[in-house]
């Protein structure tokens, strides 16, 4: 198998899901047979938004040949990651090139994982909602706008409220009885906003 790991690695992130990888290439006379490419071997230490640990699943690219670089796609944002690279012949990989360290930037949220509506009076309806399962950082806050829809589903003037990013429930008040809602949520981090969720509810008629 080879000798010698590849030298000089170095990690170009590019955003919140991609980065590039460069390394210097091995001498030649230490692949010990024919040189089949590189093997870059990388795995997500932790998420910076969430606490949780769970097992760790190396992935490994290939890069054909003399490559002294490549891409790492599909990266999650808002993540530490570590890697190394190796070099390959065809009977197996040379030696790790040290552990590199590495953070993705922060990205936009998936959609809040439900909107729960709740409690229609006259005037007034609750919602309830659950943060989003990928915050891809750290969330700034929430923003509802809703409208009212008529018989004839035409929709009304939409309002807009941002929420804070702590909260996770609203009374809405001073609605119109007897009033069909459209509603629109979505959660934001510092990059910008998540993909919205839609319910509809109607203020009841009367008490």
């Amino acid at each position: 198998v080879p000798m010698v790991a590849p030298g000089n690695v170095q990690v170009h992130v590019i955003n919140s899901t991609l980065a590039k990888v460069h390394w210097d290439p091995v001498p030649l006379k230490s692949v010990r047979g024919h040189l089949q490419g590189y093997k870059v071997y990388y795995w997500k230490v932790q998420s910076l938004s969430r606490r949780s640990r769970r097992h760790v699943e190396k992935k490994i690219l290939t890069f054909r040949g003399n490559k002294t670089f490549g891409m790492l796609p599909g990266l999650e944002p808002y993540s530490t990651y570590k890697l190394n690279v190796r070099v390959a012949n065809g009977k197996g990989e040379g030696p790790a090139s040290p552990d590199k360290v590495f953070r993705t930037p922060e990205g936009v949220p998936s959609s809040p994982s439900f909107l729960k509506i709740t409690n229609p009076t006259l005037d007034s309806l609750t919602l309830e909602w659950g943060s989003p399962t990928h915050p891809n950082g750290v969330l700034t806050s929430y923003i509802l706008k809703f409208q009212p829809i008529n018989n004839t589903h035409e929709l009304g003037p939409l309002v807009e409220i941002r929420i804070p990013a702590n909260e996770s429930s609203l009374i809405l008040k001073n609605l119109n009885y007897s009033t069909r809602y459209k509603f629109y949520f979505n959660a934001q981090t510092s990059v910008g906003s998540g993909n919205q969720i839609t319910e509809e509810a109607v203020t009841i008629m009367d008490e």
